[in-house]
């Protein structure tokens, strides 16, 4: 990287103005609930005990020697609380919390111009960092061990490198596909953390908190159900709380009973365990067309009218990871408990497989 690199890469006000620019109104809002719902400290963390111990520990070892807390990485499905994480550990540490993304850094003057600006101690939250493109990826190498950056001044013969220190900072990573991280990258942490999937009861405490903050009346049954209908995930807990929240004040008197809730699934398509519409279509599809399968993925498709790629990122993950459906080498299968929650029999042939 060259030092012209370096000042031409550096997005200017006007640039970052019009980058913010394109954000709707719908999404401000979004981001609004979800920090308003954030939790500020590990006392109001619901869940990852196992990770939230361990870098509870860490932040007070830290802070007992006075260093920087070492890099951390955090992996996992979308959801599951890693920018929370990475706000929780900066307000423990009492520091910045800088926060950019993989994609967002396209050139290396935008990595080299945020880390010259961090302050000692400062943490910088890379969201999908493995998204970051190689040569940027390159200067957080020496930034990582060293705290210092490498630059290149002058062409030719007569060009030298010139290191350029930056304060000793905390990385926060934070992926939810680990596997795409280089193994150079990866192995400069010196936190790597895995955030699992949230259990019901953990799902219910975070849908009552959150009902608290927003000065919702939910009763505890109602809680419950919405618990198992989130698929175990506190963002799709806290959104479903909030369209469930629409519902009641507009149709219900403000609060939200076990009716209320039924009925507003009900409306939203969205059944016991949580299955949408487009979950809902593919089992049954599967079922009534072809059997239960075995079928392939581009038949399934083209009977349902969906992207192959959507129905492999977005439908099947959560109906495998729930023993709903199955990958074998012939084809996509239903599970036997997936005709019984869609109260289908399943034809004799299929019986005799379970």
């Amino acid at each position: 990287m060259t030092i012209d690199d370096f000042s031409a890469d550096s997005p200017s006000p006007s640039r970052a103005k019009t980058a913010f620019s394109v954000v709707s109104a719908e999404g401000k809002r979004d981001e609004k609930f979800e920090n308003t719902l954030r939790p500020k400290d590990f006392k109001n963390y619901i869940g990852q005990s196992e990770v939230k111990e361990n870098m509870k520990v860490f932040v007070a070892a830290a802070k007992k020697r006075g260093e920087s807390l070492d890099h951390a990485l955090f992996y996992g499905p979308p959801g599951l609380g890693k920018t929370t994480l990475a706000t929780i550990l900066a307000t423990e540490m009492g520091a910045n919390l800088r926060i950019t993304s993989g994609p967002a850094m396209e050139k290396p003057g935008d990595l080299a111009a945020i880390l010259t600006n961090l302050k000692p101690h400062d943490f910088l939250f890379i969201d999908e960092i493995h998204r970051l493109r190689l040569p940027v990826e390159e200067i957080l190498y020496t930034a990582m061990e060293d705290f210092a950056i490498d630059l290149v001044v002058g062409k030719g013969p007569s060009a030298r490198t010139m290191r350029i220190d930056v304060p000793p900072f905390t990385l926060l990573g934070a992926t939810t596909r680990a596997s795409l991280l280089s193994s150079p990258l990866r192995d400069r942490f010196g936190h790597v953390e895995k955030l699992r999937f949230y259990e019901p009861d953990e799902i219910q405490k975070i849908i009552e908190r959150s009902a608290k903050i927003l000065n919702v009346t939910l009763e505890p049954e109602a809680a419950k159900l919405l618990s198992e209908c989130a698929r175990r995930t506190p963002r799709i807990a806290n959104r479903l709380l909030r369209r469930i929240r629409d519902f009641a004040q507009i149709q219900h008197a403000g609060v939200i009973t076990l009716p209320v809730a039924e009925q507003s699934l009900g409306h939203l398509s969205i059944d016991s365990i949580g299955l949408d519409h487009a979950d809902q279509e593919y089992l049954t599809v599967l079922c009534e067309k072809f059997q239960g399968g075995p079928a392939g993925l581009s038949t399934i498709s083209a009977a349902i009218g969906e992207d192959e790629q959507t129905l492999e990122d977005m439908i099947e993950p959560f109906l495998i990871r729930e023993g709903l459906l199955q990958k074998t080498p012939r084809g996509r299968m239903v599970t036997l408990q997936a005709w019984k929650h869609l109260g289908l029999t399943p034809p004799a042939k299929s019986a005799s497989l379970f």
